[in-house]
């Protein structure tokens, strides 16, 4: 799976657009999070993916992952 790259690949603003619409960008993060996890097997990755399924769906956590990705580029641990 090479979601990631792909969302990686693209420009910042589409990033920010696929993060802002709410069910979609959780649906966007969840597919980058495995896609990660499944790629790399890191423990950090396991828990984060783990941790963004159970508690992703509030907005606080896209929120702080939308203004990392604005800043920095790219999500929080990925």
């Amino acid at each position: 799976m090479n979601f990631d790259r792909w969302f990686n690949s693209q420009d910042r603003l589409v990033k920010v657009i696929l993060l802002i619409i709410p069910i979609i960008g959780w649906i966007v993060e969840c597919l980058v999070r495995l896609s990660i996890m499944l790629r790399t097997k890191s423990i950090l990755h396991i828990v984060v993916f783990l941790l963004f399924l159970i508690v992703g769906w509030s907005w606080i956590l896209c929120l702080i992952d939308l203004i990392y990705l604005v800043v920095k580029g790219h999500l929080i641990f990925a």
